[in-house]
Parts: C-alpha cells; structure tokens; sequence
C-alpha cells in the first residue's frame, strides 16, 4: 500500500512543524498548509488522504473552508482546534467533518484517531456521493448517481456490471490524481481480503480493461482512463459535479 498523504493546516507555524514532523516520523507524508489557497493548490498537485484543520487561520475561516471543500470532495477532514465547546464542534460537523479534537491534545491520541478515521475512510470507498447523492459530468459522460446510471455523449445508456460502475466512481471521486492498483483494489475491494498484491493487480488490469471497452473511443489508446507508469492508472479527465435536490 502507498504512504498515507497528510495535509497539515494550521496558521501557526510552531504547531504546523510540530504536527509535519510528529506525523512523518510515524509513517505519513505530512505536508503542511497555512491557507485556503494553500489546501487547494496541495490538493491540485497530488492525492491527499486527510486533512487536519485549525479552525481559526488568522483571516481565514476553517468551518468555511470545510464546507467549500465538503461541496466539492470528500477527502476526510479532522478538524483540530483550542475552540472546544459543545456548539463549535457542532458547527464543525454539520459542515461535514470527521472528528472534531481539542486543543492541547496528546499527539498519540490524535494519532490513533487519524490512523481510525482513514480506516473508516478506506472501508467505505472515497467516493464524493459517500455523504449525498452526486450527477458526474465528464467528457461528454454523465453518472446519474440517483439512477446508478451512465449515458454517452449521444445519449444512449451504457450498461456497466456492478464492478465496472463501481470502479468509475472511485475514479470520477479523484479526476487526475493517480491512483496505485492497491488503493484501487482497497475502495473496490474485488479480490476480497487475504489475497496476494499479484493478484490483486491482475484483477484490476482486468476491470480497467473493461471500463476502457465501454467509456473509450479507443480503447487501445485511452483518453480518459489512462496508465500512470510506475504508478497505476489516472483518471485524466475534468469532472463536474451536480448535487442532487
């Protein structure tokens, strides 16, 4: 499996070094953040698997910037912040985050409910519907997420097995972020748990090929699912998302 990827965003800076440092030593790649431009751009550049969020960011708010994020993704958020009353970690669920700590906190305790919330996270697919449901445009494609339904830039519906569908919603939850035949296999689950990363991978080719048949003009060369050498396959494609009503 590929390295965790923290984002560590917090506007003082002895805190964020802290936290960069304390998660790096204990495996993660810890990339630290001090602004909204800041995430989104850690975001644009490459795969984050959670973010850790002050709530107070000098100008900035980290309640609103959840809830930017919360209609666009849904990457895991833990809010971390020395706001600690009943109706600030209120406020801070309801705009979608995954667990809310106080500051001053005991670093193994936050370790240990980061490493529970990614596993919450890997158990269910991170899929931007997995909190409401979604309609997925994206090169001419529609997801109709309330239908489980895909339709060509014709119009015509195409039929998908439950897999392929399955495998096309991880992939339009994280457009042009390359993903490891292993953090595939983890959201899909296809191979189900014990099997060999060989294996896993064989099943995987497998299933891409599928999907490549019936979403590419030319399977053989792919325009919207294609091979990220070295690393396993990206969805290349922008993907726009409607909320449902």
């Amino acid at each position: 499996m590929s390295i965790p990827r923290l984002l560590v965003v917090d506007d003082d800076p002895e805190i964020r070094s802290m936290l960069t440092q304390f998660f790096q030593q204990n495996g993660f790649i810890a990339l630290p953040a001090a602004t909204e431009d800041q995430v989104r751009a850690h975001l644009k550049s490459g795969r984050i698997d959670l973010i850790l969020l002050d709530v107070m960011l000098g100008d900035e708010n980290g309640v609103e910037i959840c809830a930017r994020l919360r209609r666009e993704q849904d990457v895991p958020i833990i809010f971390v912040s020395a706001l600690s009353a009943d109706h600030q970690r209120m406020a801070g669920y309801e705009v979608g985050a995954d667990d809310y700590i106080a500051k001053p906190f005991n670093p193994q305790l936050l370790l240990a409910r980061v490493r529970a919330v990614m596993q919450r996270a890997r158990r269910t697919p991170s899929l931007a519907y997995r909190r409401r449901i979604r309609t997925f445009r994206f090169g001419g494609w529609v997801y109709d997420g309330k239908r489980d339904e895909v339709h060509a830039p014709d119009g015509y519906q195409v039929s998908l097995s439950q897999r392929e569908t399955a495998l096309l919603k991880v992939l339009l939850a994280n457009p042009h972020i390359p993903l490891t035949r292993d953090e595939i296999a983890a959201a899909l689950d296809v191979t189900g748990s014990g099997d060999k990363p060989e294996a896993q991978g064989r099943a995987i080719d497998v299933l891409v090929g599928r999907l490549r048949f019936k979403i590419e003009a030319n399977p053989k060369e792919p325009q919207m699912l294609r091979t990220a050498r070295g690393v396993g396959y990206v969805f290349a494609c922008d993907v726009a998302v409607e909320d449902e009503a």
